[in-house]
């Protein structure tokens, strides 16, 4: 007998009204223990598997012949023949081995003189930022704080103007909100994409040192990146990284506050930073979830799945699984090991910048938590309107003013 995934959890995990009051840990907890993979179907679609166990999000995550991102994109919803047509020139919707032939491409352009003067730039950045919000006593901690330093980030990797990296950065958010079709998006897209091109066609005249024009220039056995690959690899840097410093900083910084005894724990032990971030990632992961495409028949913790099915992984849940992560349901910056998924299960799709993400995210708790005493919440949370991306939209915080 078929288990139905919303009739067991009691919500349907396509609609983004289901995570504006928080993620829905008590559906995933009912599904993980009755049916870990579950049949969930959809108002305007096929239908999908809804994955909430640790060890099938990590199956799906290292097989790419068997769950494949190019059959049907990432996303829950199918898109339209010529939107995947166009998605599939993305690095995030590739299966090996052209993805690994663009990868290494990109690599390439990530020269380890870039990152390091990127990785020293970001403590400065940081500084600036708490700089300019310390002495106001009171700021929206998303856009002053944590959304604040990918716009910088984003500038510095792309030789860009701070002012077009806030552009970008709001671009970001308008493409991320909405996602299960109640807004629509295109244009931002289609504005990101247009800047694309002309940075493109002006670092190729004019090169800088700075990791976009190393892109340009990056060659693998003969081949660099066509203007086409180039504006679609940068859409998906700014979108990914915008959204894991900006959620993951803000996620975070309510966990503590919701935990004050993690968070005195944290300022009596600054040495736990690295630990607590990785707790943060397990405990309030910004990515809810991708959706991979069955090649073949197989089958998942028992259950056959047939070819051309999709199968969908949330994060969140695995990251609460009782059967990998002892007390699952408390936040504890002292656990170790924490084998979370927030950056994937593995395999070849592992975000590229999981490694400057937790720089970014280091940098930006040594300065927010030792420099704006007595944070608090001075207001509702608003929280994004999303089934892909989890956070505030607006966080309004007040603290003793430097």
């Amino acid at each position: 007998m078929l288990v139905d995934a919303i009739d067991v959890g009691g919500a349907d995990l396509t609609k983004a009204a289901t995570y504006m009051a928080g993620v829905p840990h008590d559906a995933f907890a009912r599904l993980r223990s009755v049916a870990p993979v579950a049949w969930h179907r959809e108002a305007d679609g096929p239908g999908f598997w809804a994955l909430t166990g640790h060890r099938d999000s990590v199956t799906v995550s290292r097989d790419s012949e068997t769950f494949s991102s190019w059959a049907g994109g990432m996303m829950i919803a199918d898109s339209d023949p010529a939107n995947l047509e166009q998605m599939r020139m993305m690095m995030i919707i590739m299966d090996p081995p052209e993805h690994t032939k663009l990868r290494l491409l990109i690599n390439k352009g990530f020269t380890p003189r870039h990152v390091q003067r990127l990785h020293d730039r970001i403590s400065e950045m940081v500084r600036d930022i708490v700089d300019t919000v310390a002495p106001l006593g009171e700021c929206d901690f998303v856009t002053q704080v944590s959304g604040e330093l990918p716009s910088m980030v984003i500038a510095d990797l792309m030789g860009i103007p701070l002012d077009h990296g806030r552009m970008l950065y709001q671009l970001t958010e308008q493409m991320h909100t909405n996602t299960d079709g109640g807004g629509n998006s295109g244009d931002a897209q289609a504005r990101m994409f247009g800047y694309a091109q002309e940075l493109a066609a002006r670092k190729r005249d004019e090169p800088g040192d700075d990791i976009a024009s190393a892109l340009l220039a990056a060659e693998v056995d003969g081949r660099k990146l066509t203007d086409l690959e180039f504006n679609l690899f940068f859409m998906l840097l700014i979108n990914a990284g915008g959204d894991t410093t900006r959620n993951l900083v803000a996620n975070g910084m309510l966990t503590l506050l919701d935990n004050r005894d993690q968070l005195e724990l944290l300022h009596d032990n600054p040495a736990l930073l690295p630990n607590a971030v990785e707790e943060m990632l397990r405990y309030v992961p910004p990515v809810l979830m991708f959706r991979r495409t069955t090649t073949r028949d197989t089958e998942l913790s028992g259950v056959p799945i047939s070819a051309g099915e999709k199968v969908v992984m949330f994060y969140p849940a695995a990251n609460r699984d009782p059967a990998v992560f002892t007390d699952p349901d408390r936040f504890d910056i002292t656990r170790d090991p924490n084998p979370h998924v927030a950056f994937g299960g593995g395999g070849a799709h592992f975000c590229l910048g999981a490694n400057l993400a937790r720089v970014e995210i280091r940098a930006m708790f040594e300065q927010v938590l030792w420099r704006l005493p007595e944070l608090e919440l001075a207001g509702p949370v608003e929280p994004l309107h999303s089934n892909f991306i989890w956070g505030p939209h607006r966080m309004p915080v007040r603290f003793t003013p430097a």
